[in-house]
């Protein structure tokens, strides 16, 4: 591994060990102070924990949608129980791409506005909808973990390590069992009040929750309309959550390997001297740990160099070290109120 193009800043520089740093979650996110961390913008931030935002945003695009569907629906063909029932599905079944073709488009006008509420609702569900989903599940995986450890003497310390530990894995347990329940219910319902046979309702669900929607069995009645506007969206989003923390699951398992390759690998003379940094013939301890991180992938040589030239613009002296008259010298005190 080559370390060249690191090893000249670093030349006669020693690591000195760092007694502490701030913890990530205690930054604050919003400061009105000079230098304080910049706020995104972006409308979508930190959306998940808000469920009055995203009931706004789901209620102004239902709102938008059912107004220009109901005012359309003499240019929409298919099977119609209501005004603007037919209207509200529509806007759902359009959202999560289902479309099952019981309500379709038979306009210029119509199918222009098909065109854009499908792509304003894909974004709706994947920027904002999915996040409040991914809430709501590491809620009930706290639940979870407590239920699993219910009959041993945890503490809550305990379970929120645990938590923290298997994350993802919960989340996995806790989205298939609400996936199960979602699928279980629109069976249920389908066979009782849409009156299809046992196989064609489960085939319907199945069709529904993966968005395939072949439209050849689907939400016919008003009652059932009414259960599809709830059910289509809770059960298409769930599922697309489960598959997401499936790949997160892998993806963190293929890293946990790596790092236990790493670790458990002998070192060799060819990783000293990738690890020396300085070039000084001895590989300090910080030189050390840099080195298993990027073996590791946890950092890339693009990091260091970054880090490296901000340790340059602060080391003002050019001591190797910094100092608080270095760090006050780099970044003056601003006189901004």
């Amino acid at each position: 591994m080559a370390m060249d193009d690191v090893r000249e800043p670093l030349k006669g520089r020693k690591f000195r060990r760092c007694r502490s740093a701030p913890l990530a979650e205690h930054v604050p996110l919003e400061t009105t102070n000079a230098g304080s961390v910049p706020v995104t913008e972006s409308i979508f931030r930190n959306l998940h924990p808000s469920f009055c935002k995203v009931g706004i945003f789901l209620a102004f695009y239902l709102g938008i949608g059912t107004i220009c569907f109901y005012l359309v629906r003499n240019q929409i063909k298919g099977k119609k129980t209501n005004g603007v029932l037919d209207a509200v599905y529509f806007c759902i079944v359009t959202m999560t791409t289902v479309g099952y073709g019981d309500l379709v488009p038979n306009s210029i006008l119509s199918k222009l506005l098909a065109c854009a509420f499908v792509f304003t609702g894909m974004a709706l569900v994947g920027l904002i909808l999915s996040k409040a989903a991914d809430y709501l599940v590491e809620k009930q995986e706290i639940l979870l973990v407590k239920a699993l450890h219910m009959h041993q003497k945890v503490g809550h310390i305990q379970v929120l390590k645990d938590v923290e530990t298997n994350s993802l894995k919960y989340k996995c347990i806790v989205a298939f069992i609400l996936l199960l329940v979602l699928i279980s219910a629109g069976t249920i319902f389908l066979a009782t009040v849409e009156k299809l046979d046992l196989v064609d309702a489960f085939y319907c669900v199945c069709s529904t929750i993966t968005t395939l929607g072949y439209g050849d069995k689907s939400f016919s009645t008003q009652a059932g309309r009414v259960f599809a506007i709830f059910w289509i969206l809770t059960s298409t989003i769930c599922l697309a959550q489960f598959f997401l923390y499936l790949a997160e699951l892998n993806s963190q398992s293929r890293q946990r390997a790596l790092v236990k390759w790493v670790l458990s690998r002998r070192t060799t003379n060819v990783d000293l001297e990738a690890a020396d940094l300085d070039g000084d013939g001895v590989v300090g301890a910080a030189e050390f740990i840099i080195y298993k991180l990027k073996e590791m992938g946890k950092i890339s040589q693009e990091d260091i160099r970054l880090v490296m030239e901000e340790f340059e613009d602060l080391d003002v002296d050019q001591s190797g070290t910094l100092s608080l008259s270095d760090i006050m010298l780099a970044q003056p005190p601003s006189t901004e109120k």
